[in-house]
């Protein structure tokens, strides 16, 4: 059998006629010799995506009246994909999962595909379902109900893989479906009845972020299922769905990360039907009608969407990836990194270094020693050229500071690179210098800034809003005082996100300080380095070349 087709931007949308006919043709050839149809199902028992794509179809009414028909063969397009191997990871690990996906990216659909998949192929499996109102759960007639959607999958499929005996009015009733042939069930249940059905083999949560009690649901199907799948757009912070994704980790292929949630993105530069003149057309629809906000968390993906006083605003950070692409700028200019150290619990370590006003480099891990954890970051940092790693002292951080000493009085220390101590808490740069260089009308450092993290992050936020309005206005600054983020490194959707998480308050004495952790967040070590490579601290009297040479 072949594969799935690898959908992209430039082959949407499919030719629907050509891949009817592919259908018919692989059906007829099936049906010509019956001995093929065991063979398809022995391949199909271990591959959804493969089953998806060859057999379900799909159905959208606001496609009626054009080109594209209503009901149509289920096309998955590359991150769809992905998602069918996510949640079969997850079965295979025995691990949770979350989809944080933004408006219409066809998860439900991908979701109900699989469900029906298992309700075939994997014999006495319980799969189920739950959403925050019956409605959303079964509705007949209504295809945004997600039974109602499996219905019309079912439906569509040819005879031959339909289940020995089944009656559509016995075997599948108001959210119940029972496989007469194998015993596999698929069930729904609505509102604080999520998790009192029995157990499951697994068990999908729509739109969970939007459940009004979501800890009772927690406590009921914590016994119930080992393998929950939250699917949800956002809906701001401190909620248990929130709450998971900020403890989990994001997920980017292969096996389940053992022992925490894991994390499946969808965003909608995923669909390759949405390019930027779509996000923008539907970015100036929602400002029009007063629903900026909506369109920021289901579009956006953003969750302080409805926190004020957020430092960076997330459509500065949009606009400065690929800047450097966008305004003509190449990575002229000296290596900065910068190290935050793990300070136990679900703490991560990161690093990150930039070249010029390019980063270039992301990474996070999970190492508790912090002796490892300085080699791992002089491992990132070997092969730059001379390159200071600014490095959080504080606590913990003083480990680094043990084993960076080590190597060099060893003789071990790689040359041209030097750890620098940066303390949050410290006084900030140039105390007697105006917050604004150009406007001696503004307050002087020291009286703005409560220390030197509020300068650092107030700074970063000077950076994204020159490049956004360099971008998007035309306003000419010297590229040294923008910042660029490269779409290709891996961590960018965590980049992201943890750039525009920290909000500004004030102190009792009326400095800025900053709050990086609102409500329900974990420390945004990847914000925090980002926020030290481009704010470093001097090392005075150290001269790198000369140590490089």
């Amino acid at each position: 059998m072949p594969a799935p087709s690898k959908a992209t931007r430039d082959s949407w949308p499919p030719d629907y006629t050509a891949v009817f006919a592919e259908r018919q043709k692989r059906l007829l050839s099936i049906r010509s010799k019956p001995v093929l149809l065991y063979g398809a199902k022995e391949y199909y028992r271990t591959r959804p995506a493969e089953f998806i794509e060859h057999w379900v179809s799909t159905y959208d009414p606001r496609n009626i009246g054009t080109e594209i028909p209503a009901t149509m063969p289920f096309i998955l397009f590359e991150r769809q994909q992905d998602l069918a191997s996510f949640l079969l990871a997850m079965m295979q690990g025995q691990e949770n999962g979350l989809i944080e996906k933004s408006r219409d990216m066809g998860a439900s659909w991908v979701c109900c595909g699989f469900s029906v998949w298992l309700w075939l192929f994997w014999p006495g499996s319980a799969v189920g379902w739950g959403s925050r109102k019956e409605q959303l759960v079964d509705r007949i007639g209504d295809p945004d109900s997600i039974f109602e959607k499996m219905r019309l999958i079912i439906g569509g499929l040819p005879r031959e893989f339909l289940p020995a005996g089944l009656s559509p009015k016995e075997h599948m009733t108001f959210m119940r479906f029972v496989n007469p042939e194998n015993g596999a069930t698929i069930t729904g249940e609505a509102g604080d009845n999520i998790g009192r059905g029995g157990r499951k083999l697994i068990y999908f949560k729509d739109e969970a972020a939007h459940f009004e009690r979501p800890e009772k649901i927690e406590a009921a199907l914590a016994d119930n299922t080992n393998v929950q799948i939250d699917i949800s757009s956002v809906n701001g912070t401190g909620n248990v769905f929130h709450r998971r994704r900020e403890s989990g980790e994001e997920w980017n292929g292969g096996t389940a990360h053992k022992g925490v949630t894991n994390v499946f993105i969808m965003d909608w530069r995923d669909h390759p039907a949405k390019d930027q003149a779509w996000y923008d057309a539907r970015r100036k629809k929602a400002e029009a009608d007063g629903l900026l906000h909506v369109f920021a968390q289901e579009v956006d993906r953003n969750y302080a969407a409805s926190v004020e006083g957020v430092i960076i605003p997330p459509e500065w950070v949009e606009v400065a990836v690929d800047a450097h692409i966008k305004l003509g700028i190449d990575d002229s200019g000296g290596y900065c990194g910068a190290l935050d150290v793990a300070d136990g619990g679900g703490d991560k370590n990161a690093y990150a270094a930039r070249k010029g006003i390019i980063l270039t480099s992301v990474a996070e891990w999970g190492e508790r020693d912090t002796g490892l954890t300085a080699r791992r970051a002089i491992d990132h940092a070997s092969g730059c050229g001379p390159i200071e790693v600014q490095y959080d002292c504080i606590g913990v951080g003083s480990g680094v500071k043990a084993e960076t000493n080590r190597l060099n009085d060893e003789g071990l220390m790689p040359k041209g690179i030097r750890f620098v101590p940066w303390d949050a808490g410290a006084a900030v740069l140039d105390p007697d210098k105006h917050i604004d260089p150009q406007d001696r009308d503004t307050p002087l450092n020291k009286d703005f800034y409560a220390n030197l993290k509020a300068q650092g992050w107030w700074q970063l936020r000077r950076r994204f809003e020159k490049t956004w309005r360099a971008v998007t206005e035309g306003v000419h600054y010297d590229h040294d005082e923008l910042i660029s983020i490269p779409s290709s490194l891996p961590l960018l959707r965590t980049i992201q996100k943890e750039l525009s998480q920290p909000t500004a308050g004030k102190s009792a004495r009326m400095k800025l300080i900053v709050n990086k952790t609102p409500e329900g967040t974990r420390s945004p070590n990847v914000g925090d380095v980002i926020m030290m490579c481009y704010w470093p601290v001097p090392s005075a009297g150290y001269d790198m070349m000369a140590v490089y040479s």
